[in-house]
């Protein structure tokens, strides 16, 4: 029994030692994440209670304004419709990319590639589109030539990033600029897949579309999970691109919330700012909890 008693100490000690270095090893990033996240949101959440200057409390009545703020109706729109058309979007021209590369022996080499977007500066991106697409740009130069080579049309001088076809141009520099990583972190599933799989598949009369649908792709859940995530979550981080191309006050297609936020920042408005970024966190946060709900309940 003593013998017993010993060994379970031992096993006790080690688990407990173990658990120490854990949360040792965690402290850093839990530290970091309270200071600088938690701490902040709270402070935010206190606000959006209360009056920008003197901070008297006023209950809900900041919820109640920016709810009737056609503004924020309308950034709300332009951004979830944003999201709803970029999102799928980019997740299939990725799959679409990676999978032919993935039969490449040179793929590391070729995927390193499409993350060059990613290491453009913002600034650069938006004088390429600026220079593509304003009114004697690029793109009208070339449609303006071949108007003329076929007779069909004369000059053309659409202003593209002041009318409905912003909100397109911003959906190409989102493509653009995110399919890179999406195609690295599709490339990582694929080439995860045991190969015996696939030659099995095949023995058996599989053709590619048969192997793509019912060997690929159910291989791929966790990929698609994680893209989706970084998608969505990078569909809120477009206001950069937005902002540098039109302005503060651009399109009413491109207004999205970081516009609305921006606007209220300058104005000084920070009660309405704070309870608007509860509401868009609180949003976020509930989209992604629907999104491992529905995950897990696939995985069972």
């Amino acid at each position: 029994i003593m013998v017993g008693d010993g060994m379970f100490f031992l096993k006790n000690k080690k688990r407990n030692k173990e658990n120490r270095a854990f949360f040792l090893f965690l402290a850093p990033s839990l530290l970091g994440v309270v200071i600088f996240v938690v701490l902040p949101f709270l402070d935010v959440f206190k606000r959006s209670f209360t009056t920008a200057v003197t901070g008297q409390f006023r209950g809900i009545e900041n919820y109640k304004i920016i709810f009737t703020n056609q503004a924020f109706h309308l950034a709300v729109k332009n951004t979830l419709y944003f999201t709803a058309v970029c999102i799928p979007l980019l997740v299939i021209t990725g799959f679409l990319i990676a999978l032919p590369l993935s039969r490449l022996k040179s793929a590391g080499t070729i995927k390193s590639l499409y993350l060059f977007p990613l290491a453009m500066p913002v600034a650069t991106i938006v004088m390429v589109w600026k220079m593509l697409f304003y009114k004697q740009g690029i793109f009208n130069l070339a449609l303006t030539s071949l108007g003329e080579w076929t007779g069909l049309w004369g000059e053309i001088h659409t202003d593209y990033l002041g009318t409905g076809a912003a909100f397109w141009v911003l959906v190409c520099s989102y493509i653009w600029k995110n399919t890179g990583y999406t195609i690295v972190l599709w490339l990582a599933g694929i080439l995860g897949i045991p190969t015996e799989i696939l030659d099995a598949a095949r023995v058996d009369g599989a053709g590619n579309f048969q192997r793509v649908w019912y060997v690929v792709l159910p291989n791929l859940k966790g990929s698609l999970y994680t893209i989706v995530i970084l998608s969505f979550l990078n569909s809120f981080k477009i206001y950069r691109e937005a902002y540098l191309v039109a302005g503060s006050y651009p399109h009413q297609s491109i207004y999205l919330l970081q516009h609305l936020f921006n606007n209220w920042f300058v104005n000084l408005e920070f009660d309405k700012m704070a309870a608007a970024a509860i509401c868009t966190g609180g949003f976020l946060f509930v989209v992604i909890i629907l999104l491992q709900r529905v995950w897990d309940k696939n995985e069972v």
